[in-house]
């Protein structure tokens, strides 16, 4: 980078995405010709060489610093002689401070794009707005993801306002979306989502921005009806509502008439009435009306594009219509904690598409349908009804990585998991398997999460359990990512998004996996959780034989649960390899021995149980376990708490001797030192005078 202070005659220069690192030299913005400049999405650290003192190119029009590592502090001020300005960019600089006072100054420069995204923006940016009263050609503007405050600018939009795009996300702002005037034609893009703002969505809202291709108001607390107006703006492809206080009715024409929509999201607010009432032909790409009040059934002959429909968490009720299997362009499907009912349709199994689907705590009933061989399924969770028989015939599939059929009524054994190849979370807890847990088990190498609790297995557990890596997955392994991109560009002249688009992801999260350990109170892990937990479970079953000792090469593993089994032998001391275990209960068994010592050295324990097995010797008292009360080892007679003198940890680190309380020694020694000292205590009473008062006296 020093090298390029000799390019006297350099106009442009563009080294954005390049994993560059260092500092940013001053001489590169001292280039007298130097009118473009991006070093976006690099690894550049330290402050913008940029004072009060040292100034840059008077012909420089754009300034992409984006994404890097920068830190210190730059003032608009200091680029009051940069008069060509157009364009800047220094988004994603979380240590950079960005300060626009005016000190008595009025900028030359009128920019066209002006993006300061979480940044350590100047909190005054818009409660004393006077640098933004002095843009009037602003066509981008992103102030998004930086806490400030104050009340939403609709001074923004005038009669001249020239914005396109306007993002003031993730900030604290209050008051009411209300423009100033009434017709902002140019606006394609508005994000006012993650802040405070309140009151109602103006019924003539299409008037005001006709040509929206963009609208997220999302996290706020909005309230009113949906306005039926919003159909009237034939160029809306995203339309986000969610998460506000919205009620009443959902206007049908949001699900039929606008046929620019992609996706049409209005989860979590308190709409209710028939669900998709009046909507046959839907025109969205993604319809998420999940956490609201919605009930009926979904309506017959369902028709469209629609590619994810998220319903769950609303008060549906009835039988599925076989119809709804005829949407063959379906990738996700979430119908969960409602009130269905019926089984579920070997239709189904056209849904060559279908790669999600939740259909858990509902009330289906029957077998499941033998078509696994056409269902791209990568996670299912048909969890919390009333299935019942073998699911071998459905899941024979290497694409299934999240499975959730536990409490169901399922039976048969579970040598069909061995199909499993890609499964990271399998939760089979809760139904009526039987037979032995198989080696083949032992394939399933990405496994993160497995619990087969409250069956009836039998058996030992395989020692090759303890080979499975069980390391945490990546982040996407549970979220369903849905990328759409906008048929439009932004940018204008300048180029801010067109080589791209806009793009807008869904990442779409699984809400209907939990995974529950031990504790007062349960913890119990929600989707949330997946990309750091890792656990198992075999508890209530019927399993026997010891506790295999390669269990503790499980380094990786946050919870072990062997309760309620029948296992014997001791506790594996390999158990104290399991460095990152969080919850350990082998309480309801037949173990016997002493409580290893080495399980002192598990720093991350926090929940522990051994009660009720056939344990001896003393309790350890060091490390976390200073912190567990009596309840984790009652119901364990010979177990008890000895003094730091006698504890179990030897000089050498071995466990050491303890006289238990039934020792016969000890009972001689006891007798002896009675008799001795009744004898002694008589011969002070006769013999001695005093002694003889006494006894007179009484």
């Amino acid at each position: 980078m020093a090298g390029l202070k000799n390019l006297q005659n350099l106009r442009e220069l563009h080294l954005g995405s390049n994993r560059l690192n260092g500092s940013l030299p001053a001489s590169l913005f001292a280039l007298p010709c130097l009118e473009y400049l991006d070093l976006s999405e690099n690894l550049f650290e330290g402050h913008i060489p940029i004072s009060s003192t040292w100034n840059c190119s008077s012909l420089l029009q754009t300034i992409r610093l984006s994404g890097n590592k920068l830190s210190g502090k730059i003032d608009f001020f200091w680029l009051r002689y940069c008069t060509e300005l157009k364009e800047i960019d220094l988004s994603r600089n979380t240590d950079l401070v960005v300060l626009v006072k005016m000190h008595g100054w009025v900028p030359k420069f009128e920019l066209r794009t002006l993006m300061l995204s979480s940044c350590n923006l100047d909190k005054s940016m818009i409660t004393e707005p006077h640098f933004l009263h002095t843009q009037h050609h602003l066509q981008f503007l992103d102030l998004s993801n930086n806490n400030l405050r104050g009340s939403m600018p609709n001074f923004l939009f005038t009669k001249e306002a020239t914005l396109v795009y306007l993002d003031l996300s993730s900030n604290s702002l209050v008051g009411s979306l209300y423009p100033i005037w009434k017709n902002q034609t140019n606006l394609r893009l508005l994000n006012i989502a993650l802040n405070r703002i309140e009151g109602q969505l103006l019924a003539n809202i299409s008037s005001m921005f006709p040509e929206l291709m963009i609208l997220n108001v999302s996290h706020n607390n909005i309230s009113g009806v949906v306005p039926s107006s919003l159909c009237n703006i034939g160029s809306i492809e995203i339309m986000d509502l969610s998460n506000n206080k919205f009620a009443g009715e959902v206007p049908s024409c949001l699900f039929t008439d606008c046929s620019a929509l992609e996706v049409l999201k209005l989860s979590n607010n308190n709409l209710g009435g028939v669900i998709l009432d009046g909507a046959s032909n839907l025109s969205a790409a993604e319809i998420y009306l999940d956490n609201n009040k919605f009930e009926g059934t979904l309506p017959r002959n369902l028709s469209g594009n629609v590619q994810i429909m998220d319903l769950h968490d609303n008060n549906m009720s009835g039988a599925l219509d076989i119809s709804l299997w005829n949407l063959p362009s379906l990738a996700a499907l979430s119908l969960a904690r409602n009130s269905l009912t019926g089984d579920i349709h070997p239709e189904i199994c056209k849904l060559t598409s279908l790669q999600m689907l939740d259909l858990s705590d509902n009330y289906f009933l029957g077998l499941i349908p033998h078509c696994s061989s056409t269902l791209p399924l990568q996670f299912l969770s048909i969890s919390g009804n009333s299935l019942s028989g073998s699911p071998n015939a459905f899941f024979n599939s290497s694409f299934i990585t999240a499975l959730d059929l536990s409490r169901n009524q399922f039976t048969g054994n579970l040598e069909w998991t061995r199909y499993l190849s890609e499964i990271r979370l399998l939760l089979l807890g809760r139904n009526k398997f039987e037979g032995q847990i198989s080696s083949n088990l032992c394939c399933l190498q990405y496994l993160s999460i497995i619990d087969i609790s409250h069956n009836k297995l039998s058996g030992s557990v395989p020692r090759c359990i303890g080979g499975i890596p069980f390391e945490d997955p990546e982040p996407e392994a549970y979220t369903f990512y849905w990328p759409r991109t906008s048929s439009n560009s932004f940018g204008g002249g300048f180029g801010v998004f067109d080589d791209t688009g806009f793009s807008y992801n869904s990442d779409y999260e699984l809400q209907g996996f939990t995974f529950t350990t031990k504790g007062n109170p349960p913890y119990t892990y929600g989707h949330n959780f997946f990309m750091s937990m890792s656990g198992i479970d075999l508890s209530a079953n019927m399993l026997s034989g010891e506790i295999p000792m390669e269990m503790g090469n499980l380094s990786h593993i946050k919870s072990l649960n062997l309760s309620n089994n029948f296992f014997t032998g001791s506790i594996p001391a390999t158990f104290a390899n399991l460095t990152e275990i969080e919850s350990l209960d082998l309480s309801e068994n037949r173990l016997s021995g002493s409580v290893p010592w080495q399980l002192t050295r598990l720093s991350s324990l926090e929940v522990f149980s051994v009660a009720y097995n056939n344990l001896s010797g003393c309790l350890p008292a060091s490390g976390q376990f200073s912190t567990f009360g009596m309840d984790s080892y009652k119901g364990n007679n010979n177990l008890r708490s000895c003094t730091s003198s006698s504890g179990p940890m030897a000089a050498n680190g071995v466990a050491g001797s303890v006289a238990d309380d039934s020792d016969p020694i000890l009972y001689v020694v006891s007798a002896v030192s009675f008799i001795l000292a009744f004898w002694a205590t008589v011969a002070f009473v006769f013999c001695h005078a005093l002694g003889r008062r006494v006894v007179l006296k009484l």
